[in-house]
């Protein structure tokens, strides 16, 4: 099944200007017929002008509409895709969950907390193969920004739009995000399902570890990755143009700080390890290394290749057309009109 798409869409709003001509040669064509029938007789008038044909300008105005046509749809760029393909691999689905919340903005580890992280899962999406991967935000409440998937390309996309703004509910909900990703692995219960947990371990909301044997039981490996300073950094935002530094509801400065003994019993709970995250190295790699001897499932997924422009045949009926309309005059021609290929000899 072949795929077709516009890689410019909005340029076919353009084809609305075809009826738009055509009308206004309409009214145009009236008001020049109703002009000559105020100079005189139209039988006469034809005498006198025998080169003149009406059906000639119909003909050139057609061919220069879909000259136009061809050129608004060579911009819109017409694509074909191949063909819609089940491919079957051998890999482990992954979820990752990400902290969002503004203690993820301090600048302990540079550029900041969530920067780095992002700077990471970017790097850790470009040399994946055959896994599937998703994402889940977390501040006080989470939330599946990629459904799990092999389109990797759509993956990081969306990762680039991560930002604390997009969860209006502070806190850090670890226990939410841990429930949230047991459901959204593909069901089945021989498949390798790992989750990364990327925080500074700050919870305030719920009970994670009590989440980590649950999902532990259910088949789930969890990593988890401490990210910041043990000993607590102002966290930075800024405000009309200002830096400042966020402030509770006693005007006291907060001070965030990584806990990392919730991480580790979140880890050792589910198989899983705790890695301490740096400037230099988030510690990804030696987690996806863990993951990589976990048993290898076969995954089924769908995929398109590349679409191909295709373009260039438009161009070649905007030239056809144009060509066609320069050979074509508008008057007759008196030396064609007296070859008579069909006369009848009586």
């Amino acid at each position: 099944m072949q795929l077709f798409r516009f890689a410019n869409p909005d340029f076919l709003y353009l084809l609305l200007l075809l009826p738009v001509i055509a009308v206004l040669w309409a009214l145009r064509t009236a008001w020049r017929k109703k002009a000559l029938q105020k100079l005189g007789n139209t039988i006469l008038l034809r005498q006198l002008m025998p080169e003149y044909s009406a059906s000639r300008s119909v003909i050139k105005l057609v061919l220069r509409l879909m000259a136009l046509a061809s050129v608004i749809i060579m911009l819109a760029r017409p694509q074909f895709g191949s063909r819609l393909e089940e491919v079957r691999r051998q890999g482990v689905e992954v979820i990752i969950a990400l902290d969002v919340s503004n203690s993820m903005l301090a600048e302990d580890i540079q550029p900041d907390r969530l920067t780095r992280a992002k700077q990471a899962l970017s790097r850790l999406i470009d040399n994946l193969e055959n896994d599937k991967i998703g994402l889940i935000v977390f501040a006080g409440d989470a939330y599946t920004q990629i459904p799990i998937t092999t389109d990797y390309i759509s993956a990081k996309m969306f990762l680039s739009t991560i930002g604390p703004d997009m969860i209006p509910k502070q806190g850090t909900a670890i226990g939410a995000a841990i429930d949230l990703g047991m459901r959204s692995f593909t069901p089945g219960e021989d498949k390798s399902k790992a989750m990364i947990i990327i925080t500074d371990g700050e919870n305030h909301e719920d009970d994670p570890v009590a989440k980590a044997e649950e999902a532990s039981k259910a088949g789930i490996v969890i990593h988890t990755i401490g990210i910041g300073s043990s000993q607590g950094v102002p966290v930075p935002f800024f405000t009309g143009g200002r830096r400042d530094y966020l402030k509770d509801n006693d005007g006291n400065t907060v001070i965030t700080r990584l806990d990392e003994e919730i991480l580790k019993k979140i880890a050792i709970n589910a198989g899983g390890t705790y890695v301490r995250a740096s400037s230099s190295n988030l510690g990804l790699d030696e987690i996806f290394g863990e993951i990589r001897q976990m048993k290898k499932q076969e995954l089924e997924s769908k995929m398109y290749t590349e679409y191909n422009d295709q373009f260039q045949i438009f161009a070649v009926f905007a030239l056809v057309f144009l060509l066609t309309d320069f050979i074509i005059m508008d008057r007759k021609n008196r030396r064609l009109a007296n070859i008579k290929l069909f006369k009848v000899r009586l």
